[in-house]
């Protein structure tokens, strides 16, 4: 039954797709992502993924990885190249269809107009030569090449964007890890409601129609007479458990100096200070204080309360503009021009306490005093390279991993998984503001991590909204 619905000859069920080099330098296991449907890895493909396996970076090791996944694959099954390889047992089961290798020169399918020295167009050529071979069935050209796919459909072919590593489809839709309650949530939610409190804080228990879709470590808030902010201790059930916050916006709870600005930054900084939570995700765009809180509650919980020993921070090196070249000195040196940010932010963290009395004695001692505890500061920061990251283990470290929407998945997934006992790992960024080739706001590693992290009861997310660095700053953001 399986062999009749992969037949490879026009069977219209399943679909045809042939592969551009990119897609699987972007997903070596996007052979095993189409189910059903039946794969084809035209010659020039192969021809691309060998040009591509020399060096170090993220690209050259999946296209070694392709190659050594398309070896153990064909191994064993020569006999069957002409009629396409099974990949129900390669993929255990993740798949069912068939892997069609090019057996055959194709020429003169191209037209005039297109050189056929280009790669690119070679493999449309591929695929104009399998609509015409095998009439009645859909074949679909997969790239992430852009004007690749224009040129294909101008063409007259189908073409189609490599969708599995997309977490999700429009970004709007991405959990903000914030829930504003209904006007009547305390009516529709009274019934059997129990109320405590512990350690100064106060704990709902509440059952209704909204608790199956809060999510543990949600936060919820309601404007009105009787503001509320709290955050979910247990949820996604029948019950749900809401704990109020501490409120940070306050003077006498201020973290090194800062205080919460808006309502985001409250849940932002009850996130950061809570040693439960060991795993954060700050979404927000330029000014909303993603680092500056970040750092603030670093500096406090290394050099106050002792809960970490070092504070770590590592950032994707993508330049805006143009390269300016190799860069002298240490690996901490070699990575100074990407921490711009952290110098600014340190600069506002370690400015002297305004004294009414306007003298300097109580600002650190006055400049000397002020510059000692700035070389202490910088004495618990580490800067790293990410390349630098395989391998290592961080124990008791706050780990902040700075402009990571400029993270594939897989890399994401490398830095957090480098966190040992003790660590806590943070990661900041703008979706809207992705540097990196092929990688777009749907599959960016921030997306991936926010989405595959809600609702754990160590972790938390929160969407900073409001803008706080300037009224010009904000203007900006919003105009331009």
């Amino acid at each position: 039954m399986n062999a009749k619905r992969t037949k490879p000859a026009g069977n219209p069920v399943t679909k045809l797709f042939v592969l551009d080099t990119n897609v699987l330098m972007h997903d070596p296991l996007s052979l095993f992502r189409f189910e059903e449907h039946d794969i084809y890895v035209p010659m020039m493909t192969l021809e691309e993924l060998d040009a591509n396996k020399k060096g170090m970076s993220e690209v050259a090791r999946n296209a070694r990885q392709t190659s050594r996944l398309l070896d153990e694959i064909v191994s064993g099954a020569e006999h069957d190249m002409a009629h396409g390889i099974a990949l129900t047992e390669p993929s255990r089961e993740l798949a069912t269809g068939r892997l069609f290798f090019q057996t055959e020169a194709i020429n003169g399918i191209l037209p005039s107009s297109l050189p056929t020295a280009k790669a690119d167009n070679q493999i449309i050529g591929v695929v104009m030569h399998l609509g015409q071979k095998f009439p009645g069935r859909p074949v679909i050209l997969v790239s992430k090449d852009i004007n690749m796919r224009i040129k294909a459909r101008a063409l007259g072919l189908e073409a189609q964007d490599y969708f599995n590593d997309k977490v999700l489809e429009d970004t709007d839709l991405l959990y903000t890890g914030t829930l504003e309650l209904p006007p009547d949530f305390w009516d529709t939610h009274a019934k059997g409601l129990e109320s405590w409190k512990k350690d100064s804080r106060t704990y709902y228990r509440i059952k209704g129609p909204l608790c199956p879709e809060l999510l543990v470590n949600e936060f919820v808030w309601q404007e009105g007479p009787q503001p509320l902010q709290a955050w979910v201790r247990v949820g996604a059930g029948k019950t749900a458990e809401l704990e109020t916050l501490i409120d940070y916006s306050h003077a006498k709870n201020a973290v090194w100096g800062i205080t919460a600005r808006n309502r985001e930054q409250n849940f932002a900084l009850n996130l950061l200070m809570n040693p439960e939570i060991d795993f954060v995700t700050l979404l927000g765009q330029a000014g909303t204080g993603k680092t500056l809180l970040t750092l603030a509650a670093a500096l406090t919980q290394t050099m106050e309360t002792k809960l970490f020993t070092e504070i770590i921070i590592t950032r994707v090196t993508v330049p805006v503009g143009e390269d300016i070249g190799f860069l002298p000195g240490t690996e901490e040196e070699k990575m100074t021009p990407w921490m711009g940010a952290l110098e600014d932010n340190l600069d506002v963290l370690n400015k002297p306490a305004e004294t009414p009395a306007g003298g300097a004695a109580a600002n650190y001692g006055g400049d000397w005093g002020r510059a000692a505890t700035m070389d202490l500061i910088r004495s618990r920061i580490k800067i790293k390279s990410l390349n630098f990251m395989r391998g290592r283990t961080f124990m008791n470290k706050f780990l902040i991993i700075d402009e990571a929407q400029n993270l594939t998945p897989k890399q994401m997934k490398t830095l957090i998984t480098r966190a040992g006992p003790g660590t806590k790992v943070v990661c900041l960024g703008n979706i809207a503001q992705i540097d990196t080739p092929y990688l777009t706001e749907g599959s960016s590693g921030l997306t991936y991590v926010v989405d595959r992290f809600k609702g754990w009861s160590h972790s938390g997310h929160v969407t900073l909204q409001r803008g706080e660095r300037s009224r010009l700053a904000e203007h900006a953001a919003e105009v331009l």
